[in-house]
């Protein structure tokens, strides 16, 4: 066995627009390849076949699922990102929790200075904490 990556099903064409956000919010983060369906394949012309990138040093798959399914993202999976700061975390909370589902606003639960839980707007899962 080489390695174990997380994988993320999009649908609606939407991994390459997931993957830009993720990089844009997190630093040390890229997308580090790409390769799309052509034209007379399976997927939609310039949809993600599969795609690559990493968020803090981890590696992520993502494709476009070219076919519809009865399911998504569920929060029983979650990205987990352990903050240094207060103002990084809350600001990141602040912009993945845009058009998502908030599951745990911003508190303190007890089991950590600060916590926060939310889907963003792709169905994606993060559980943010600052210890």
């Amino acid at each position: 066995m080489k390695k174990v990556t997380p994988f993320l099903m999009f649908q609606d064409g939407k991994a390459e627009e997931a993957m830009n956000h993720y990089i844009s919010l997190l630093e040390d983060s890229e997308i580090k390849s790409i390769t799309r369906y052509g034209a007379n394949e399976a997927g939609d012309e310039g949809t993600v076949m599969l795609a690559t990138f990493s968020l803090k040093g981890q590696e992520f798959m993502c494709i476009d699922s070219n076919v519809t399914h009865q399911f998504s993202f569920t929060p029983s999976f979650s990205i987990y990102v352990t903050c240094e700061t207060e103002k990084e975390l809350d600001d990141l909370y602040k912009k993945l929790n845009e058009d998502g589902i908030e599951r745990m606003p911003l508190g303190n639960y007890g089991f950590s200075k600060k916590f926060g839980w939310t889907d963003d707007k792709f169905g994606v899962s993060w559980q943010l904490n600052l210890p």
